[in-house]
């Protein structure tokens, strides 16, 4: 008969607590464990929700005379909810003798909670199919590994919820940044528009008619500021309710950005374009509209913020979709940015305070509804690209 070897615990404190993968952790230590305790089957069990009675399995790995039928074998479910009920350490044996070659149907189980300083978060069941059945030190072996995967699972609770603090934390400096954002970018064109229309009103000063149509055009440009201000606002609501409609239709990528490429360069009269979608027409589900609205922001972005750069329009086709990709020459984007730009609200510090922080954002949430991908790569001092992979064949 094999003789167990006695464990290392420091060895084992050590696997469970230093290594950031919890998963792989439990399967190194699994693989270890049976050099010293005899199981076939090892099952963890988490509460859910606080729940008393309610547990479900984050892990279970089959080792000895269950691996080969790992789908069938009983993983001690039942055993788990008497141990969370009762809060004790239990052994469960067959209630009959085991013939030799039916030891698959007789399993032995070992449940013991997973205790923490807040209560039982779950529990460890060992399984041992014919037996033998465990002695009082391998019981005390397996309380030192429950007491350790508690520990674990413990830590990884904690750490969970120091990111989710951590990121809604975030999300409220976003949003304060956002309201005092956007706050001065209503207060602006609401100036504008207040100062010069006084102006024109005053009874006792007449304006010339070249005076007159330069403050109407201001009041006109500052209105449409705001109405756009509004518009990202609304957009954005309706985007996350996924109450935004969207009517798909197919559409030519050629045409659509040649147009666009038109209108910008009308709007901003130094940006230079230069573009091969014509090299290959395609064809894609998309709402045009839409669609026109993420180029155009790419674009005015690239103006804004890459100012006296070419923008280079690359498209390209790939198995099962189609490449857009916007390339400027820019000053590009620093890479602890680039993992939040497409967040609501986030605007890359040094670039200037105008914007909401919603323009990104929502071209993000609309190339999503067509089934496609926005991303960004970017290097400090070579330039932006932003990429819309957009599918070929529309799943809806």
């Amino acid at each position: 008969m094999k003789t167990e070897q006695k464990p290392d615990y420091m060895v084992i404190a050590e696997s469970v607590m230093f290594n950031a993968d919890w998963k792989q952790a439990l399967d190194i230590l699994t693989a270890s464990l049976r050099s010293f305790f005899l199981f076939d089957n090892m099952a963890l069990y988490l509460k859910e929700n606080d729940q008393i009675n309610l547990v479900d399995v984050v892990y279970a790995r089959a080792m000895g005379r269950g691996k080969s039928a790992e789908a069938d074998v009983d993983w001690g479910l039942e055993v788990a909810m008497s141990v969370l009920e009762s809060g004790n350490t239990l052994i469960k044996k067959p209630g009959s003798a085991t013939p030799r070659d039916q030891r698959i149907s007789f399993p032995y189980f070992l449940g013991l909670p997973l205790r923490t300083p807040n209560g039982i978060i779950g529990v460890l069941v060992f399984v041992r199919f014919g037996g033998p059945t465990y002695t009082q030190e391998q019981v005390a072996d397996a309380r030192f590994l429950a007491a350790q995967f508690a520990s674990m699972f413990e830590r990884k609770q904690l750490y969970e919820q120091v990111a989710a603090l951590q990121d809604a934390r975030r999300q409220i400096g976003l949003q304060e940044d956002f309201i005092a954002t956007i706050s001065h970018e209503l207060r602006t064109p609401l100036g504008f528009i207040k100062g010069y229309t006084t102006t024109l009103l005053r009874p006792d000063t007449k304006w010339d008619d070249a005076t007159r149509n330069e403050f109407l055009t201001i009041i006109d440009e500052e209105a449409d500021h705001l109405t756009s201000l509004i518009d990202h606002m609304l957009e954005s609501a309706r985007l996350q309710s996924k109450t935004l409609v969207m009517n798909f239709q197919p559409v030519r990528l050629d045409a659509l950005l040649r147009d666009s490429v038109l209108r910008i360069q009308a709007r901003y009269k130094d940006l230079k374009v230069t573009s091969d979608a014509g090299a290959s027409p395609v064809v894609v589900m998309a709402d045009s509209v839409r669609l026109t609205q993420v180029f155009h922001n790419l674009f005015s972005n690239a103006a804004k913020y890459a100012p006296g750069s070419p923008v280079h329009v690359h498209v390209s086709q790939h198995e099962d979709f189609q490449r857009i990709e916007f390339i400027d020459e820019g000053p590009g984007i620093a890479p602890e940015h680039l993992g939040y730009i497409f967040d609501k609200f986030y605007r890359v510090p040094g670039y200037g305070t105008s914007g909401s922080g919603l323009g990104l954002f929502i071209c993000g949430q609309i190339v999503k509804a067509h089934h496609g991908v926005l991303s960004v790569k970017s290097e400090v001092g070579k330039g932006t690209t932003f990429i819309i992979d957009l599918p070929l064949n529309y799943p809806g």
